[in-house]
């Protein structure tokens, strides 16, 4: 399993090295120059940060030098991104001074909170006239209802997409999400329309397709020039993210993932969770590893289940080569709140569950440990609650800091991983003060692992 969020690592070890690409030509087209320097000209900007994915790494230096001649201000070119590269590396940016960002490359377009950002997607080439007729061979009928999505490096030949959230009110009959703007007529809103995408197959297609789960969707490739109906098994697909919710209903101990620091509301969505969990009896550990892998989670034994805050499209995150399921915020506060039931609309934007978006539950109240009704878990068949309750009070202070050698018991009580290092048979290397003989340094080996210098020799 490998995406451009997660990867094990394996794929840059076997990838061939080639001789770097050369800039391309139409700079000023492809990455609207004139733009983009009216934005820092207009802004007053004196630090610029430029974010490029990897894919358009080649041109930055040229787009890096032409930018700094046509206004006058400092490029920063971030060399890594934090997290995804659709997301706008807010951090990476404050580390060098920046005033803004000039985000390249396809977005997910979610809101930032810090920085003034302008998205430059890249005029990526479209045929229109093959489009068109894989459209109308797809959908004859005229009278047929069809949005038509695409992804952002599309956006010069479709004019839909808006970037970040609208500063004003939305009209009635028009529904504004994942950065874009759709005219709804239909009384249903957009359950009521078939979807057409224009784009390669990839996260943000699948994002629409679980958001818009009702809506049978169809696709143009434009790199193949082939039309087709997606037959991607949506059901298949929440069947799975509902096995995952049961999983989360029985874990104990949840790792929450922090896999955005750009995205406005992270923050927020960060105490929701922790207050959801603590209401509803489960421990927690705030989790910031950078690009998650299986590696990476595989250190933390004693959690669980891990909860990953990122932006909708890298919430999905394929866990089945993980050691512990990863689970987005809206199924964590499924498996938790029981106010929340399964209403067939699934929720990859985590902001829409804070208080005052559109898809807020509200937490009941607490119900008394003797007045709890237990369920059965689907997977383990043992009972569990599923009630929200009030946690007892914690014997030790919160900010103790040290404790007397007769508050180690209540201590391990309070802290699962303590509780779980105690249970484990190996516990890391011991220190065995007096025990261990004590023995003069020797020379080791010299070289690289590759060759060492005494390769082939017997060792004395």
């Amino acid at each position: 399993m490998a995406t451009a969020f997660s990867s094990d690592g394996a794929a840059a070890l076997r990838r061939e090295l080639r001789p770097a690409a050369a800039p391309r030509g139409d700079l000023d087209g492809f990455y609207e120059m004139g733009r983009a320097a009216a934005f820092v000209r207009g802004g007053g900007f004196r630090k610029v940060a430029l974010q490029f994915p990897d894919e358009l790494l080649a041109d930055a230096a040229a787009v890096a030098a032409r930018m700094e001649a046509e206004t006058g201000a400092e490029m920063y070119v971030l060399g890594d991104t934090t997290y995804g590269s659709c997301c706008v590396d807010e951090v990476a940016a404050e580390h060098a001074g920046a005033g803004a960002v000039l985000h390249y490359g396809r977005a997910c377009l979610s809101p930032c909170g810090r920085l003034p950002v302008l998205h430059v997607f890249g005029q990526e080439p479209l045929d229109a006239g093959r489009c068109a007729d894989a459209f109308r061979e797809l959908y004859p009928d005229r009278q047929s209802r069809v949005v038509v999505l695409s992804d952002v490096v599309y956006a010069h030949a479709m004019g839909e997409v808006v970037c970040g959230d609208p500063p004003v009110p939305v009209p009635p009959g028009e529904v504004r999400q994942f950065g874009r703007q759709f005219p709804v007529e239909a009384p249903g809103g957009l359950q009521d329309y078939a979807m057409f995408y224009v784009g390669a197959e990839g996260l943000a297609l699948t994002c629409f397709m679980l958001t818009w789960n009702r809506c049978p969707f169809s696709s143009f490739d434009p790199t193949t020039g082939c039309g087709r109906r997606e037959t991607l098994n949506v059901n298949r697909a929440l069947m799975r993210r509902l096995y995952l919710v049961e999983r989360a209903r029985d874990a104990r101990v949840v790792g929450i993932l922090v896999g955005t620091l750009g995205v406005a509301g992270y923050l927020a969505v960060l105490q929701h969770l922790r207050e959801l969990l603590r209401r509803a009896g489960k421990h927690s550990y705030t989790l910031a590893v950078g690009k998650p892998n299986p590696a990476k989670l595989a250190n933390f034994l004693e959690v669980d289940i891990f909860v990953l805050v990122a932006c909708a499209q890298n919430s999905l995150l394929d866990s089945s080569d993980f050691y512990r399921p990863v689970v987005t915020p809206y199924e964590l506060e499924l498996a938790c709140n029981p106010a929340r039931e399964w209403t067939g609309n699934y929720l990859t934007d985590f902001r829409d569950l804070l208080p005052g978006a559109c898809a807020h539950v509200e937490l009941p109240p607490a119900v008394p440990a003797a007045e709890a009704i237990p369920d059965i878990s689907l997977i383990t068949g043992e009972m569990r609650a599923t009630q929200l309750c009030d946690p007892p009070a914690p014997q030790l202070p919160p900010g103790t800091a040290l404790a007397c050698r007769d508050q180690t018991q209540a201590l391990m009580e309070i802290s699962p991983a303590a509780s779980f290092l105690e249970s484990r048979s190996w516990r890391g290397l011991e220190q065995q003060l007096g025990q261990t003989p004590v023995s003069k340094a020797v020379q080791g080996r010299r070289g690289i692992a590759i060759a060492y210098e005494d390769e082939g020799h017997q060792q004395p």
